[in-house]
């Protein structure tokens, strides 16, 4: 369990004080925690002892083992391909391959779901059913497909709504339209890229609400994100899996269509019409 999901776990039962030291964490994640206690109590204009407290209540032995924690993740982050190794060897029978994909998956889902932030995840549903906001979605190399994803669904219960694929130069346009009446929904996950944070960044600075999609270990995205759902990875292969994230994006799709109602029954009947039969025999 991360540093950020023993916050989350806990959030509801911190003190004032510590509520506080929290927000400075998460504020600044994981940097913020890799300052010494005297640092950490600074910026979140507490004591030193009540950043002992804190710790303690994550359920930390110490600060040292805190912040160890804290390195791992860093380390988490920085991983890729080349340095995540495989759960089987090349002389693995398939029957191997087949258990170790199962339990990897079904791993990720259930730390998931058991982790996933409900708070966050019914102001995400908020967010995406209010008819005065328009929705747009967004990610990087490979998580784009979850935008992508998302919007395929969305925009058959809601108008106002579309995937925007970035393109080196030519964002202009896209970007001036952005501002306090957009949502922006970020896939970004580990080995975060660059023009994702930026635009997100950008988005939030004009006004726009933004809803993450991230790994535990948090896309920089999170420091500003109004909203952020974090889930896991992890694959019996070396490349990042996203199993358990559109199984998110699918819980949040089964959320917004309960909350729209009727007013989404009728649009998904109206698409159906507008597109014909398409079925074959």
């Amino acid at each position: 369990m991360t540093v950020a999901e023993r916050v989350r776990r806990v959030q509801g039962s911190l003190s004032p004080a510590e509520l506080k030291i929290a927000r400075a964490l998460m504020a600044h994640y994981p940097a913020a925690g890799l300052e010494s206690t005297s640092g950490l109590a600074g910026r979140a204009g507490v004591s030193p002892p009540t950043v002992v407290r804190f710790v303690a209540r994550l359920g930390f032995e110490g600060y040292r083992q805190f912040q160890q924690s804290l390195r791992d993740e860093v380390q988490a982050r920085r991983a890729s391909p080349l340095t995540l190794r495989p759960v089987i060897s090349e002389t693995s029978p398939t029957s191997d391959l087949v258990e170790a994909a199962a339990e990897v998956g079904r791993g990720a889902l259930s730390h998931t779901f058991a982790a996933l932030p409900e708070q966050e995840f019914d102001r995400a549903v908020e967010l995406i059913c209010d008819p005065a906001k328009r929705i747009v979605s967004f990610g990087g190399r490979f998580s784009r497909l979850l935008a992508e994803y998302l919007d395929l669904h969305l925009r058959l219960l809601r108008p106002g709504t579309q995937v925007h694929i970035p393109a080196p130069g030519g964002d202009g346009g896209f970007r001036v339209d952005l501002g306090r009446r957009e949502v922006c929904v970020v896939f970004d996950f580990r080995r975060y890229q660059r023009d994702t944070v930026e635009l997100a960044r950008f988005a939030q600075e004009r006004g726009a609400r933004v809803v993450l999609f991230t790994d535990p270990w948090l896309s920089p995205v999170a420091e500003f994100a109004d909203v952020v759902l974090p889930v896991r990875v992890e694959a019996p292969s070396p490349f990042d899996s996203i199993v358990a994230p559109v199984a998110v994006v699918e819980a949040l799709v089964a959320a917004v269509h309960v909350r729209l109602g009727s007013a989404a029954e009728e649009r998904m009947r109206a698409a159906e019409e507008a597109s014909g039969d398409r079925t074959m025999e």
